[in-house]
């Protein structure tokens, strides 16, 4: 859906609890990212319109910014060390990159599941198919809303969502972009309560 608010055109999608979207972006709209109800957490990737191979790199964002979480005013970068994506405002203040999209696998080893369970693994991978974009060139997300807390010896403890109903992270793309998003399956993660998400791609 598309409308014009203070001259700002808006196009809205909104993601339902387990499944996922994919879209494309120009460099210099902005992408509100929106926690509905409140306590859900949202895995994005995304991909250079011109070469698929160049991809939004844990690593190299965590590296060029010396922190796992990031807020506003963060810079998240490229495979090819290039900026994808600026955080322009941020109403939770803590996203990640420590966790790979959740798979049948990690449902299977993590929870026990017998049966296949919404993931986000197959929620990325079956909308960014629409891109050409494959399974093998989906890598580890921006956990957005993720509230992930890493103790001294290493351990990786998580908490609910900090994300209240309302909440948002708004990003500003920095390149043209294929953008992968998908509202998560994970129990612990969204604490064991899960909801739909709304997109706003804004453009002056």
């Amino acid at each position: 859906m598309r409308s014009n608010q203070d001259n700002h055109m808006i196009d809205k999608y909104q993601i339902e609890a387990h499944t996922g979207l994919a879209i494309k972006i120009l460099a210099g709209q902005n992408l509100r990212i929106t926690d509905i109800e409140g306590g859900q957490v949202v895995d994005l990737v995304s991909y250079s319109q011109q070469n698929s191979q160049e991809y939004l790199s844990s690593p190299r964002t965590m590296d060029f910014n010396n922190k796992i979480y990031f807020s506003s005013g963060d810079v998240l970068y490229s495979n090819l060390s290039n900026p994808m994506w600026s955080i322009a405002e941020d109403k939770v203040g803590k996203h990640t990159f420590l966790f790979a999209p959740c798979d049948q696998k990690m449902f299977e080893i993590t929870y026990g599941a017998t049966k296949p369970h919404p993931n986000c693994f197959d929620n990325l991978s079956s909308n960014l198919a629409l891109f050409g974009i494959q399974p093998e060139q989906i890598f580890v997300p921006l956990n957005i809303f993720m509230n992930a807390r890493i103790s001294e010896n290493g351990e990786i403890d998580i908490h609910p969502p900090r994300s209240k109903a309302g909440d948002f992270i708004k990003l500003r793309a920095e390149m043209d972009m294929i953008v992968g998003i998908s509202a998560c399956s994970a129990y612990k993660s969204n604490d064991y309560s899960f909801g739909p998400i709304r997109l706003e791609i804004i453009s002056r």
